[in-house]
């Protein structure tokens, strides 16, 4: 049965239909230009851009003083990300040169922005020099004590010239601390680093001005907000080809912050996945082809170090990187690159046999690492494939259902509806808000309910845009416990790619934001789990709302259809008998109860807390000393053949409507491999829990309240981890 109260102007094949007519909407010639030529950037076409973006963007609309204000500090963020060049005082002058920038690109003029690039010149010249003589001098040596504080943000800017001597010295005793690393004579080390620093200073001569003004564009994108961005014509091929996954690599997302390249995301079933040697938030400082010395990539631009991480499948690459755990520790790893497929990425069924109050049960656990699709709707769908898997875990007659989203990082908006749609009989599942604020409302078009049992939802900060909507709508309609991290990612916006004319490039927009049944945006907030679980992802550094400049979150009306109404959620009576038992108030904090008992007696949960009060107590310093330390405990413990095991429990941000710095669903390239996991591959303790608090949910849903906490179904000694 249909709610046919509410309006719901339109469905799913009418939303795509407009999300694509965006998304391919040529836009206009800029003023002026002649409709026979091929236009290149200039000043004035710079202009034609940045109107091109307001007038598509879902918040921004014209050319405010804060947004003026936001465009500038992103520019200056990214001449200066390690922020080595300028002192405050100039910054603060910079800024007030820079405040009728945007009068003089709407005329044309744009000296101010050509003036900065020839003084970045004489400062990029400045910083070699100084290098070179701080390396050459035959008094240098490796200060292992210096410090650093490696956050560019927390240092901020020196406040004198001494202050940024002092600095860049401190960088380069870093940056030979790597060369050195990797048993590299000293002399060989300063003159790769002399080098390095050369290149630096090429690359900002060779500058034109086309690509100044392209760098100011992609900083006033930037400002909209995190997901907008300006390509130049030579990254427009980039974006596609990672659109399509067709090139050869190691199957990472990677985005540039502060002069780091970080690991966003991990692509499931890519080449990094199938090792297991990076995690998000990772920062990558140095890579090597096989058999070459590193090279350092800090500050190196982002497209320069993708460029460098690509090749051809079979080959080796190998990284450098620091990751934040209980120390900053730098870590060399090595990998081999390769292709991602459907097969790779595929969701996956396995079952598990608990004892549950004296009785054998059977637990499913179907992964879904992401919600992909061929552009052919009669291929390969990640919406078919789940169906077929619920199917299985029927006839299996399972006893309980964990839906794990914990590495799914979005993809198919369409997929995510119909897959919503197998858990519940009809209904609203996401409301898509346009940038002429109407709504649209994507609904289950199935009356089917292919699974009605006992279900839990894991899910992470990883957990981001399309997966939010199935963890987001389960939840609005009481049909599943959500497990993991407090919130997952909380990207509730949607994308459009605009190619421009000619030369122009192209421009990526937010163009619409995501709402939740219960009316809630998936912006900022994301999905909060009912029960929440220790996790390393639970940090300021992963989420939607710890990015600059991300948008807010809104709401609208809620949309819960029948299925909501037959639970209690929305005020309709339809008489239709409950399809499944509501997940309420009493039954999550008995759950929580449970899992907070078993947590504070798990020994990986306990060095999980350890962990994370660790890295709330830093204070972002790292010390040369420590790391060095580090590096050669682990080149011991390589020749004892003795290595520690790294647990991830997930994988960051990177919908298929995300990020230019992100890869996109994967789609068929001819390969018949798959990928399937290590049988001693060991769970995460999350997920493990996850399984503990399913097992709890199947018994409690058949025992009456009066006897909960007589019993604790699953702990944590159980075996939990071994497929049946």
């Amino acid at each position: 049965m249909r709610r046919t109260d509410a309006p719901r102007p339109g469905s799913t094949r009418r939303l795509l239909v407009w999300l694509v007519a965006i998304a391919t909407m040529a836009a206009a010639l800029p003023a002026g230009a002649s409709s026979f030529g091929s236009p290149e950037l200039t000043c004035r076409r710079s202009w034609d851009l940045i109107q091109n973006l307001l007038k598509r963007h879902i918040s921004f609309r014209a050319l405010n003083p804060e947004l003026k204000e936001r465009a500038i500090d992103a520019y200056i963020e990214g001449i200066d990300p390690s922020k080595s060049l300028f002192l405050a005082s100039e910054v603060d002058k910079l800024r007030r040169d820079l405040t009728g920038v945007f009068f003089g690109i709407q005329n044309g003029e744009c000296e101010t922005l050509d003036g900065l690039q020839a003084d970045l010149v004489k400062r990029y010249e400045r910083m070699e020099k100084e290098v070179r003589a701080f390396v050459s001098s035959p008094d240098y040596a490796l200060d292992e004590d210096v410090r650093l504080i490696l956050d560019p943000e927390k240092r901020g800017h020196p406040f004198d010239d001494a202050a940024r001597r002092d600095l860049v010295e401190r960088l380069v005793h870093f940056q030979m601390s790597n060369y050195l690393s990797s048993e590299m004579e000293v002399d060989k080390a300063k003159e790769k680093l002399i080098h390095r620093y050369e290149l630096m200073t090429r690359r900002a001569r060779e500058l034109e001005p086309r690509d100044t003004y392209s760098n100011f564009l992609n900083a006033f994108a930037s400002a909209l907000d995190p997901h907008s961005t300006y390509y130049p014509p030579e990254a427009v091929e980039d974006f596609e080809i990672q659109m399509r996954l067709s090139l050869d690599g190691i199957g990472v997302a990677l985005s540039s912050k502060d002069g780091y390249s970080i690991v966003e995301r991990i692509i499931p079933g890519g080449a990094t996945d199938k090792a297991g040697v990076l995690e998000p938030g990772d920062k990558i400082i140095a890579v090597a082809q096989e058999g070459e010395d590193f090279v350092d990539i800090i500050d190196m631009s982002l497209r320069d170090v993708v460029s460098m991480i690509r090749g051809e499948r079979g080959t080796k690459v190998r990284l450098t990187v620091l990751r934040k755990a209980d120390t900053t520790e730098r870590l060399e790893v090595e990998i081999e690159r390769d292709k991602v497929t459907i097969e790779d990425a595929a969701a996956t069924l396995d079952f598990e046999e608990v004892e549950i109050g004296g009785r054998k049960r059977k637990l499913a656990i179907l992964d879904l690492p992401t919600f992909y699709g061929d552009p052919d709707p009669s291929k390969r769908q990640s919406s078919r494939d789940v169906r077929d898997l619920l199917r299985q875990v029927k006839e299996a007659k399972a006893d309980g259902l964990l839906l794990d989203l914990s590495r799914n990082g979005g993809g198919k908006l369409e997929s995510s509806v119909d897959i919503a749609g197998l858990f519940i009989r009809d209904g609203g599942i996401v409301a898509v808000k346009n940038v002429f604020q109407e709504v649209q409302f994507l609904e289950d078009q199935d009356e089917d309910i292919v699974y009605d049992g006992p279900l839990v939802i894991l899910t992470s900060r990883i957990t981001a845009s399309a997966s939010e909507i199935v963890a987001g709508a389960m939840k609005d309609y009481r049909r599943a416990v959500i497990v993991g991290d407090d919130h997952t990612f909380g990207k509730g916006t949607v994308q459009s790619f605009i190619h421009q004319p000619g030369r122009l490039g192209a421009i990526k927009v937010t163009t619409a934001l995501f709402f939740r049944p219960g009316g809630a945006s998936t912006q900022h907030s994301g999905v909060a789990a009912d029960v929440v679980l220790p996790s390393l992802f639970a940090t300021d550094e992963l989420g939607e709302r710890y990015t600059p400049y991300s948008l807010d979150s809104q709401t609208i009306a809620p949309f819960l259809g029948p299925a909501g109404a037959q639970n209690g959620i929305a005020p309709i009576s339809t008489g239709l008998a409950t399809a499944w038992k509501p997940i309420d108030a009493g039954l999550i904090a008995e759950l929580s109860r449970r899992s907070a008992a078993r947590i504070a007696q798990d020994e990986e949960f306990k060095k999980i807390e350890e962990q994370l009060a660790k890295v709330r107590a830093e204070d972002d310093v790292i010390h040369l000393a420590e790391l060095i330390r580090e590096r050669k405990e682990a080149e011991a413990k390589d020749a004892d053949g003795t290595t520690d095991e790294t647990v991830v429990d997930g994988e960051t941000k990177g919908a298929s409507d995300a990020d230019a710095s992100e890869s996109k669903t994967p789609a068929a390239d001819g390969d018949d491999e798959s990928y399937t996991a290590p049988e001693d591959e060991k769970p995460t303790p999350q997920r493990l829990e996850a399984l503990r608090i399913l097992a709890d949910l199947v018994e409690l849903e058949e025992s009456p309240r009066a006897s909960w906490h007589a019993s604790q179904s699953a702990s944590p000694s159980e075996s939990l981890s071994s497929p049946q």
